[in-house]
Parts: C-alpha cells; sequence; structure tokens
C-alpha cells in the first residue's frame, strides 16, 4: 500500500511547481473508502492553485469510508504565511476533536516538516516553529494511548529539518519546550479562520463532534 501510495503521488508530480507543504495525495488514495482508517492532511491549498491542486475540504471520503477523510487545506497564499497559531488552531479545533471521536489503536505519522520556518517562499513559505511541531506531536500522544509512530518524510532544509526532528522525538519522551508566548496569544490570520471555518462546516454535516466556534480559535 506504501509503494502504491507512492506511486500515485509521483504520477501527479511536476517539477515545474514547488513540492512542498502540499496535500498527501497517495495516502489519502488508499483509505479514501476505508472506515477502519482516519485520515487528516494539513497542506497548503490556495482555492486548488496550489502544487497538485488537490486535497479539496470537501474530499471527505467515499462509500463506507464517507466521513473518515479530513482535508485541513490553507487558502490565501503568504498573506501572511501560516505560523505557529494557525496550526495550534487547526489542532484545537479540527484535528484533536475529529481524532478523540475517532479513537485510533495507533497514530501514523506522515512526519515532513515541509511548513518549517526556513524554507523559502518558493518551497511552501510557511512559518511552523520547530517547538510547534513538538509540542503537536505532544498532543497526538493524548491519542491511543500514547502509541505514536512518526515516519520522517524530510524538508528541504537540513537545519530546519534537524531541529524540528529533534523536537518532535524529544516531546515523544519529554515535556516539550515552551512555546514563544507571542504564538501562544497571537490570533490566527483571517485566511487561517476562513479556512478553519469551511473545514469545519464540512466536517459537521459527517460527524457529531462538537464544533468550537470559529471566534475562540484563537483561545488556547
Amino acid at each position: 500500500d506504501l509503494v502504491r501510495g507512492l506511486q500515485l503521488g509521483l504520477q501527479h508530480y511536476h517539477p515545474k511547481h514547488p513540492p512542498d507543504v502540499h496535500h498527501g495525495y497517495g495516502t489519502e488514495e488508499i483509505f479514501y473508502t476505508d472506515p477502519s482508517v482516519l485520515y487528516i492532511s494539513l497542506h497548503r491549498y490556495d482555492n486548488g492553485s496550489f502544487f497538485l491542486g488537490n486535497g479539496q475540504p470537501t474530499r471527505v471520503g467515499s462509500d463506507r469510508g464517507e466521513g473518515y477523510n479530513v482535508n485541513v487545506a490553507w487558502s490565501g497564499g503568504l498573506s501572511p504565511p501560516m505560523g505557529d497559531a494557525e496550526y495550534l488552531a487547526a489542532f484545537r479545533t479540527v484535528v484533536m476533536p475529529i481524532a478523540h471521536e475517532f479513537s485510533p489503536d495507533v497514530v501514523l505519522v506522515s512526519a515532513g516538516f515541509d511548513a518549517a520556518e526556513g524554507h523559502p517562499e518558493a518551497l511552501g513559505g510557511y512559518r511552523v516553529s520547530a517547538g510547534c511541531f513538538g509540542f503537536l506531536t505532544r498532543n497526538l500522544m493524548e491519542l491511543a494511548e500514547g502509541r505514536v509512530m512518526l515516519v520522517l518524510e524530510g524538508g528541504s532544509n537540513p537545519i530546519t529539518l534537524c531541529d524540528a526532528l529533534q523536537a518532535c522525538v524529544s516531546a515523544v519522551f519529554l515535556q516539550p519546550e515552551p512555546l514563544n508566548e507571542e504564538e501562544l496569544v497571537r490570533k490566527p490570520c483571517v485566511n487561517a479562520v476562513e479556512s478553519l471555518k469551511t473545514v469545519l462546516h464540512v466536517q459537521s454535516e459527517n460527524r457529531s463532534v462538537s464544533i468550537v466556534h470559529v471566534y475562540f480559535l484563537w483561545s488556547f
């Protein structure tokens, strides 16, 4: 299945487009009709204009797998770029509530760090800190009695990659480092709020999970 997913992804690869922070097309395709796997992707989408152009928030699975596919599809480009506050809001309002409802036996993470700060605009341009990746990993350990597996997928900046990976591995065994206070209190940007509102609206039609009101996205 993993090989099939890679092959599907390569079929849609075009070298003229930046390959980072994009949707996990191959993985989604494998499990799209499978109700035993909940697939959640956070990726740059820009209303379909970003690399590959897929990962629409309206893709929620089909047949028996309907409702088990979740695309947090960021739109709005880099005005401003998504960072810690936006990813924290996504976890708080979408990822963790839906994951808790699903109650998985194990959590598998495609640990690519393309969204990490340090990548140029041509390669994604987002600004998620290494510490935030560690914090999100710690959040995931609330699930499946802590059975979380990180599968390294890389990143384009070696220093950023090492920092983010270290933060995630450390979070598995230790408490993550405190996040930047400014990011903890910063409101998510308008583009992120609109993207999350779209995801919440689509997903609320497929499950009973309580949806946090959009005006409280930044409360931590």
